[in-house]
């Protein structure tokens, strides 16, 4: 109770108006991991992939995962508690949810979450990280990952950026593109909305060499195939070319370092035709950095997982356009707020 009127005092004085700090609202915030690891846990075992369409016991489901018994029915009946699971006799069932986008092959599952799981082991040492000022965990290089983790990687990025791609496609310019690069363009979803848009634009996506397999394959899904073409280079290192009319950075600039930031930039200048544009789409903060707060929580991210990495200010980002010679420098916002940092040359 003390703690009760100690935080109520606290948010009149800061605030100036009545806020209510309930201590126990105080530990479901601070217990909140315990429902994401109980989800990701079932998610990893493929509890719901199992359970499909099926009522089963928790003996069953322990059989078809090969897992202990009595914890696996103690999972269940957690995932009952938290709403991801139904219960009835004994027998339990996905939800309407569940069923929708937790089950393997159904239309809107959410394959991103396997990415999810593998953030758990960094965001475990963010109190390591702030110690040192940087990640701690031991750093396995992108070309000695297993596959499993790059898919997994791909597919949430392909997964966000399909439905993001269109609200981007609506803000930009695209009328006068006939070639544009997606720089780390992982499954090319941008780049394919951005052709829908444009029947005379064509594109080349750089990624990694380990990536641009995948990268294929996503072509190849794609009905013009036959306009986009594939490259394999670190964009930190690769030429990019000439002639392109747009070039876009998107999700990339928060994995690297201001001076590699830099770069990268005045690389996109000297790569883009006379009135071309390049596009920016990232976490871009304000200059208190703690707004938008999914790039404040996202900078977290990068700590934990990253050498370099952060999250950037339209001030920094817009400096760096600068020095690289680029004009008619803006930010626009999508309807959902999808922050686009656009310049041209």
């Amino acid at each position: 109770m003390q703690l009760y009127y100690l935080c109520h005092s606290f948010y009149r004085e800061q605030m100036g108006q009545k806020e209510i700090c309930r201590v126990e609202e105080f530990n479901e915030k601070v217990n909140a991991f315990r429902l994401s690891r109980i989800i990701l846990t079932a998610f990893e075992l493929d509890i719901f992939t199992v359970l499909g369409n099926n009522i089963l016991t928790s003996a069953d489901v322990a059989v078809r995962i090969q897992a202990d018994p009595r914890a696996t029915d103690r999972l269940l009946n957690a995932l009952v508690a938290g709403g991801m699971l139904k219960k009835e006799d004994g027998m339990f069932a996905n939800t309407v949810f569940s069923a929708r986008h937790l089950v393997k092959g159904a239309p809107n599952f959410l394959s991103g979450l396997y990415h999810t799981a593998n953030l758990w082991e960094t965001w475990s040492t963010l109190t390591d990280a702030v110690r040192a000022g940087r990640s701690v965990t031991e750093r396995v290089p992108l070309n000695l990952r297993d596959q499993a983790w790059s898919n997994h990687f791909i597919a949430a990025m392909h997964n966000r950026g399909v439905p993001q791609a269109k609200e981007v496609a609506d803000v930009l310019d695209l009328k006068q593109v006939r070639l544009m690069l997606d720089v780390g363009g992982g499954s090319g979803a941008f780049t394919f909305e951005f052709l829908r848009r444009n029947p005379f634009m064509h594109a080349v996506v750089l990624d990694l060499p380990r990536i641009i397999p995948l990268t294929r394959e996503y072509i190849g899904a794609f009905e013009g195939a036959d306009r986009v073409s594939s490259r394999e280079g670190d964009y930190l290192e690769t030429d990019f070319g000439g002639e392109y009319d747009l070039i876009l950075m998107s999700a990339i600039i928060h994995i690297n370092s201001p001076e590699e930031n830099a770069k990268l930039i005045r690389k996109a200048m000297d790569a883009l035709n006379p009135g071309g544009q390049l596009v920016i789409l990232d976490h871009i903060m304000d200059n208190t950095r703690t707004e938008p707060v999914v790039g404040a929580m996202f900078a977290i991210n990068m700590l934990v997982g990253t050498e370099r990495g952060d999250t950037y200010t339209t001030g920094e980002l817009t400096q760096w356009m600068k020095y690289a010679g680029f004009r008619n420098i803006h930010q626009t916002d999508t309807v959902s707020k999808i922050q686009l940092l656009i310049g041209r040359k």
